[in-house]
């Protein structure tokens, strides 16, 4: 032994609650492995100009680029970020690496730790669930997504932007200036803030954001020590499901802000495990949606991305959302809609999801999703 001191690890966060939380689990992780590790607090511009949901109206890529420009200078070892935030623009779809034109300096998502529950939940007044909203109920979201999606949904809901970090977001609906919000499970499971959640949405309603509840541990390219030492901490099959979100993104050209809902899980094939991959791409105002899912090898899931997003393409998915034009800097704040959309006024490409288990199993077979339960359908639900 040559008694050399150990590393320490300079780990870059934003500042915000839930960004230290998440960055405390990793660095937890690599304590429990022996490894001394530093918290540095990184203030970036998403922060200054409003927090979370501001990548809707400043582009994608707000909450991150500060944090690797703080890996090229070396004033941090390595970065963690919600891989949701982070842009497809500039990173390889396999490898997770950002070409020389996207940073200063190389970078690469060294590990992607097991992900979390990648659902998106409803926290509204008095315990309702979204079939118990009443026709023109207000609900908050600062992501086009996710209003394209609910106001597919045929309810008659109302979805509004809003934008702050978790606790500003229940504040609304406490206060009575939103029936409902509608966040990340994720983020309010690392929070332990489980028991505000009233409903779990199913995929077959809305899809998740593509990354959503997975973290990316980001160092320099040229870090091969770092590198090694991070790989202990990925989670392969939380890679390969990412990978393959992320890779129906950069098929269609769309941004984080786009509203395209995509979802990868690792299921049970008659060979082994394959993976399963859905997505939606949805008009703003959510009038047409169009759903479409491949199933394929675990071992090729930029392939299999890539795949979805041709099949989207070709179906028309450009047409409704705007699509293949380049990856779009910002999207329009998420309209307030008013009055009533009924069923029967949705697009023909767009079958309207039901609660009821008869038709959930109708939606699948039609869709060709798996009948399988992924390893987060068996966690236990919040009580409202």
């Amino acid at each position: 032994m040559t008694g050399r001191p150990a590393r320490v690890l300079r780990l870059g966060s934003r500042r915000s609650l839930l960004a230290t939380t998440q960055a405390e689990g990793v660095a937890r992780s690599l304590r429990e492995a022996g490894h001394e590790v530093h918290l540095v607090g990184v203030t970036t511009e998403g922060d200054l100009r409003g927090g979370s949901g501001t990548e809707s109206a400043l582009g994608t890529g707000v909450f991150v680029s500060t944090l690797r420009a703080a890996l090229a200078r070396g004033e941090i070892d390595l970065a963690v970020h919600s891989l949701k935030d982070v842009p497809v623009e500039g990173t390889t779809a396999d490898t997770l690496a950002t070409d020389s034109l996207a940073t200063e300096v190389p970078t690469v998502i060294a590990a992607v730790p097991r992900r979390e529950d990648p659902r998106d939940v409803l926290v509204a007044r008095d315990g309702l669930t979204l079939g118990e909203l009443p026709a023109g109920a207000l609900i908050g979201t600062g992501s086009p997504r996710r209003a394209a999606q609910l106001a597919a949904l045929g309810l008659g809901l109302a979805p509004g932007p809003v934008r702050g970090n978790v606790d500003t977001r229940l504040a609304l609906v406490t206060d009575g200036q939103v029936d409902a919000v509608v966040l990340a499970r994720a983020g309010l499971a690392r929070l332990g803030r489980l028991e505000v959640v009233t409903e779990t949405l199913d995929p077959i309603q809305v899809l998740p954001a593509a990354g959503q509840g997975a973290l990316g541990v980001e160092c320099r390219s040229d870090d091969v020590a770092l590198r090694e030492l991070l790989s202990g901490l990925d989670d392969p099959d939380s890679r390969a499901c990412v990978v393959a979100e992320r890779a129906v993104l950069a098929g269609l050209q769309a941004g984080c802000s786009a509203p395209v809902g995509v979802l990868a899980e690792v299921v049970e094939g008659d060979d082994g495990p394959e993976l399963s991959v859905r997505a939606v791409v949805a008009a703003p105002d959510g009038a047409e949606t169009l759903r479409r899912s491949v199933v394929g090898p675990l071992g090729d899931p930029a392939g299999l991305g890539r795949r979805l997003a041709a099949l989207l393409l070709e179906d028309g998915a450009a047409e409704i959302a705007s699509l293949g034009r380049g990856y779009p800097g910002s999207a329009p704040a998420a309209p307030i809609i008013s009055g009533t959309t009924s069923a029967s006024s949705t697009s023909a490409r767009t079958t309207p999801p039901s609660t009821t288990a008869g038709s959930t199993t109708q939606h699948r077979l039609q869709h060709g999703i798996p009948q399988h339960q992924p390893a987060y359908a068996n966690l236990p639900e919040a009580t409202p």
